[in-house]
């Protein structure tokens, strides 16, 4: 600041010019002969005072000792010296001095010595020193323009960024070619920018601006400008001066930080392959390179790990760019980042499998920055076939990178994980003006790292999804088997999200009498654990229905099992003397760490001779039922009962009677709750009703796929299971039933009236079959039982069924008779000679039952 004000209170001719400077005129003798008045203000004396005297008389040291004999250097040896000389007031005064010639000639008889304040000289010179710096010295660019923004003047750090200095008359645009103003908020020329600095006054700092300057003229550069007016001490505007500062490689430093900072938040948001590689290809294109291409080992897509030298054969499968890439690195790209239109995969949901995940890329997806996706689906996936000497089978086989050609310009980098090879990124540069280089070697590698670890989560995702997926559909029922009592379709998808399968399930259970059961479930949770945990609960839920179990008591018996086997397991990990497990161990809410634990489920018995379908729910949506008979589609009042595991209400049955003909749909809640689970779902009951009532008389599996297109119409975050159910009913001509009485003469009865229905049906062959099985179970109901027995026969599609009601509660066991004993072989009989038999509980008794196969036709 000393030099600033300085120069602002003084002339540029320095303190020593003779027309500014305390001046005396010396003899040969250096005796003063002139004085003037600057003198007398510097010094204090008069004229009278200093004439006649010698100038060593005012020369004192540091500690003010007179110096007499003090010589000053003759003219022609003229320099400048410091020295102190005495005010007359006796301060010492520290000064500059500078002798010149009054006359020509080496040794004229007198000189002038022109004295000043030293503090002034110093810092006169200061600045003349620093305005020679900037003119000669100084690595910023200045250029001064007139007040027409014409250059006037230029230092030579200017000349040598421009390589050139016939600058004089040009504009500020017209020293560079391709010139573009980079700062966001200013005029698109520096004309303009400089114009409001000449009328306003304030300076403009730090203003970027990107050009090709003479002395380079095939690479862009970037200098940092700043502008400021210049005037003169009356305030007249004089122009503007210009500085600059080639920025050009820390500008690029920071461009490819905020390019690695951008591929920290765009890449990897989700565990899509595709998806990731065109992230990465956002990233990148324009800025780092024309188009980028990334190829990938066929065993990664399957989300398996590939092993070294798995890609040796050179077949590589591409999931981002354009086709032709391969057979043509030179060929210029498609679109905005060099990748080819591709054909998208429709999602279709399919009755045995998955649909195409929603993840895969199609033709309408937009990408990260929003544009219109141009990616390779995996219906668009193909082998590329690499030659043996292409840089993409070097670049994986070293395991480095490797750059190839000028313009254009290529550089592949290996995608890898743990050293194994996941495949390779191409990035080239064809309309780009610099070639890849070592400069971009290590933002290259950075990219690629990150979108290589994105890329081996995601096949990590897809070896336990497909896991899981397996494991499900393993689970899930295969072969259904034809009913007499129902026609059914069903639909199963799995999650589309990074979670994972879930563990919905659904099955259909043949039961005694004809009747079928019908199950929906869904578990919490999504993975194996969910999978393996659905498997758990549709093998209990079979083997209790097998047992005729009521629906509510089936559940009962299901939360059962849950409780006990959460408490185990909560129990194991507790301390020897069996104490409580510690809280890690412990699900929310003190619950046992069991996925099972909060599960839904709806079990329904369908009774086709009767046309009555009792079901109870735990925590599952209630049924959607279209009637037959009256064509209105209804949500039956089904208590809903806690969710397994958890306890609190007990189980409640409903019984509902369903005209022949009338559908009965059972599902998950993934069905009607679409991407967000916490939306109302009448929404989607309403759509599903809407459904069943316009298109009741289509084929169940037609009807199945419009439900599911119609309700999943995108991606899913939950499974979803449909079960579509069309009663029937068995005809009055199927089903015989005679009441007996009490005593020994009706087991000959009720033997010969089945024998007469056996031949009227044409089923002679089992005839004597039937006899047998008739008299055991009405001897063991007359022995036994108290109260009416009633033997009733039903011909299904495929079995003869012989059932025998009492009002007993016991059940007959079958067990093998000594040789000796006198009884006890008949249940044996019986279980010998029938395909099945049990016993059913009822309201008023129990029915024992016997199911034998028909005859082929």
């Amino acid at each position: 600041m000393g030099a600033v004000n300085a120069a602002e209170g003084s002339d540029f001719r320095g303190p020593l010019d003779a027309t500014r400077a305390a001046t005396a005129v010396l003899d040969a003798d250096n005796r003063i002969v002139g004085w003037s008045p600057a003198a007398e203000r510097l010094l204090g004396y008069p004229p009278d005072e200093a004439l006649g005297h010698p100038i060593g008389r005012l020369v004192v040291d540091r500690a003010g000792a007179y110096q007499v004999a003090t010589e000053l250097p003759g003219a022609a040896h003229a320099r400048r010296q410091v020295l102190h000389m005495r005010h007359r007031d006796g301060r010492i005064v520290r000064v500059t001095t500078a002798t010149l010639p009054l006359s020509h000639g080496e040794a004229g008889p007198a000189r002038l010595l022109a004295v000043a304040d030293a503090d002034d000289t110093e810092r006169w010179e200061a600045l003349q020193s620093m305005l020679r710096g900037l003119a000669t010295q100084s690595p910023v660019g200045l250029a001064i323009y007139d007040t027409e923004l014409r250059v006037v003047w230029t230092n030579f750090a200017l000349y040598r960024e421009m390589g050139s200095s016939q600058y004089a008359g040009l504009g500020p645009d017209d020293m560079v070619t391709a010139g573009e103003v980079l700062s966001a908020g200013y005029p698109p020329t520096l004309e303009e920018t400089m114009r409001r600095v000449l009328d306003s006054g304030e300076p403009v700092i730090e203003l970027h601006y990107r050009g090709r300057p003479p002395v380079d003229p095939d690479h862009d550069h970037v200098w940092s400008c700043s502008y400021y007016r210049l005037q003169d001490t009356d305030g007249t505007v004089l122009g503007v001066c210009e500085e600059t500062v080639d920025i050009t490689d820390r500008y690029l430093a920071q461009q490819r930080l905020d390019l690695l900072v951008r591929a920290g938040g765009l890449v990897g948001t989700t565990l899509d392959m595709s998806r990731t590689a065109r992230e990465l290809s956002a990233v990148a294109v324009p800025q780092f390179a024309d188009s980028v291409t990334v190829d990938l080992v066929d065993a990664v897509l399957e989300g398996d790990q590939p092993a070294p030298g798995t890609a040796r054969s050179g077949r590589l499968v591409r999931v981002w760019g354009r086709p032709d890439a391969a057979a043509d690195p030179a060929a210029p790209a498609d679109g905005p980042d060099g990748a080819a239109p591709p054909t998208g995969a429709a999602r279709a949901p399919a009755p045995d499998g998955p649909a195409t995940s929603p993840d895969d890329t199609g033709p309408d997806d937009p990408g990260p920055d929003g544009s219109s996706a141009i990616a390779v689906g995996p219906a668009a996936r193909e082998a590329v076939e690499y030659p043996p000497d292409a840089p993409q089978l070097r670049c994986l086989a070293t395991g480095h990178a490797v750059v190839t050609g000028r313009g254009p310009s290529s550089l592949v980098v290996p995608l890898r994980t743990d050293g194994a090879p996941l495949g390779v990124v191409t990035f080239r540069r064809e309309r780009h003006p610099d070639p890849f280089d070592a400069d971009d070697l290590p933002v290259a590698d950075e990219l690629v790292a990150r979108t290589a670890v994105c890329i081996d989560n995601a096949r990590r995702f897809t070896r336990e999804h497909t896991a899981a997926l397996t494991l499900q559909h393993s689970l899930l029922p295969r072969n259904l088997p034809r009913l007499s009592a129902v026609d059914f379709a069903h639909r199963y998808l799995p999650a589309d999200s990074k979670s994972g399968v879930g563990g919905d399930w659904f099955d259909v259970v043949t039961l005694s009498g004809a009747r079928v059961g019908l199950v929906v479930g869904d578990v919490v949770g999504h993975g194996l654990g969910a999978a393996a945990t659905m498997g758990r609960l549709r093998t209990s839920v079979r083997v209790l229905a097998r047992q005729d179990l009521a629906p509510d008591e089936l559940l009962t018996r299901l939360d059962d099992l849950i409780t006990q086997a959460a408490e185990e397991e909560a129990a194991a990990p507790g301390s020897v003397t069996g104490g409580p497990p510690p809280a890690a161990v412990r699900g929310s809410g003190d619950i046992p760490d069991d996925q099972a634990v909060g599960a839904t489920c709806l079990y329904a018995v369908y009774d086709p001779v009767t046309g009555v379908c009792r079901l109870a729910r735990a925590g599952h949506p209630a049924p959607v039922v279209l009637d037959a008979a009256t064509g209105a589609v209804t949500v039956p009042d089904v208590p809903p009962g806690p969710p397994l595991g958890l306890g609190g209400l007990p189980f409640e049955t409903v019984e509902l009677h369903l005209p022949e003909g009338s559908l009965l749909a059972l599902y998950t809640d993934g069905l009607v709750r679409v991407r967000d689970r916490d939306r109302d779902p009448d929404t989607g009951l309403d759509g599903l009703g809407v459904l069943l009532a316009d298109h009741r008389d289509r084929p169940l599996p037609e009807l199945c796929d419009r439900v599911v297109t119609a309700l999943l119409p995108g991606p899913v975050e939950d499974d979803a299971a449909l079960l579509l159910v069309r009663t029937r009913m068995l005809g009055g001509d199927s089903i015989v039933t005679w009441d007996l009485a009490a005593g020994p003469e009706e087991v000959g009865r009720a033997r010969a009236l089945a024998a007469r229905q056996v031949a009227a049906w044409g089923l002679d062959e089992l005839g004597f079959t039937t006899e047998i099985v008739v008299s055991e179970l009405v001897t063991n109901a007359l022995r036994y039982a108290a109260g009416p027995v009633q033997l009733r026969l039903v011909r299904d599609r495929s079995l003869l069924i012989c059932e025998v009601s009492d009002t007993g509660h016991t059940a007959p066991h079958l067990r093998r008779a000594a040789i000796d004993d006198e009884g006890g072989r008949g249940l044996f009989l019986v279980a010998q000679m029938t395909q099945h038999w049990g016993t059913r509980y009822t309201a008023t008794g129990k029915t024992i039952w016997a199911e034998q196969a028909l005859p082929a036709p």
